[in-house]
């Protein structure tokens, strides 16, 4: 398969799957935009498996394939030369320095998924934030380039990937009571007096929602320092992405019972503005 087109299906998959991941992609030049694309096709596979129906052993052994695709990836390979997210992903790790082990990190948190893992402390909560969400701020550092210290923007891209999936967490939080998870520490819910599964009291479960609104909070602080280690698309893309998340971090802190009433989301218009205010230079 001719790199091309595999940048092609992958961009159509994500213009059909990422809800707020697009509205920042599409701030890029091509070649970032396509590197980006391959990287969101790879992810959205990984979490697919993980959110997926399959039986526990028949996710992790699909997980344990993607693994081996990752690997080979990484060490300079392609197992499939007619898939096209695989191609594409070659194409781009050949392009830009991608570190590419970095995606094995999103198979990692799936299999956490997969065994029903249980988050005790913030310390596991975060981790497992590390994982899912700082393992693409990092993968996408490889495409955006960064100045200043390597070891810096690294760290911040990890921050700031647990302040968006902090944020996820507390948006599904509904959804991901039905597929059985819970993301939030045991040691926060047993001390604001929440049912285990955070199916109430509601005032207790809204107090809980508000003070781990303000723990993403601070980490958005300190993770959009990144910002400014980035170029004007790369810091385009990054803040219409970390925008459209803050926003929707203060809209639950205004009103945190309404995540028990189902997930929220911006609408499409207010998207679309925070992606023209992160291209005209605006900070979320």
């Amino acid at each position: 398969m001719r790199a091309a087109d595999a940048y092609q299906r992958c961009e159509e998959i994500t213009r059909a799957e990422a809800r707020n991941f697009s509205y920042g992609i599409r701030l890029l030049p091509k070649p970032k935009r396509q590197a980006m694309s391959a990287l969101y096709a790879m992810a959205r596979r990984i979490d697919d498996v993980g959110d997926g129906p399959l039986p526990q052993d028949e996710k992790l052994a699909r997980l344990a394939e993607m693994r081996a695709d990752i690997d080979t990836l990484a060490d300079g390979g392609l197992r499939d030369p007619d898939d096209p997210v695989l191609v594409g992903l070659r194409h781009a790790i050949d392009r830009f320095p991608i570190p590419a082990a970095a995606l094995g990190e999103i198979v990692a948190g799936c299999e956490q998924d997969a065994v029903g893992k249980v988050y005790a402390t913030i310390d596991d909560t975060e981790q497992y934030c590390r994982l899912v969400a700082g393992s693409v701020g990092r993968l996408s550092l490889g495409v955006f380039g960064a100045s200043g210290d390597p070891e810096q923007a690294a760290k911040l891209a990890d921050v700031l990937g647990i302040a968006l999936q902090l944020t996820n967490i507390l948006r599904d939080i509904v959804e991901d009571r039905g597929m059985g998870r819970v993301y939030l520490p045991t040691a926060d819910i047993e001390q604001f007096g929440c049912a285990p599964d955070l199916t109430g009291p509601a005032d207790a479960v809204g107090a809980l929602v508000a003070f781990e609104a303000e723990r993403a909070e601070r980490h958005f602080a300190e993770g959009l320092k990144l910002l400014d280690m980035l170029d004007h698309r790369s810091r385009a893309c990054t803040g219409a992405m970390a925008g459209i998340y803050h926003r929707l971090l203060a809209r639950i802190a205004a009103a945190p019972t309404e995540v028990l009433e189902g997930r929220l989301s911006l609408p499409t218009s207010e998207k679309a503005w925070v992606a023209v205010r992160s291209l005209a230079g605006a900070t979320t």
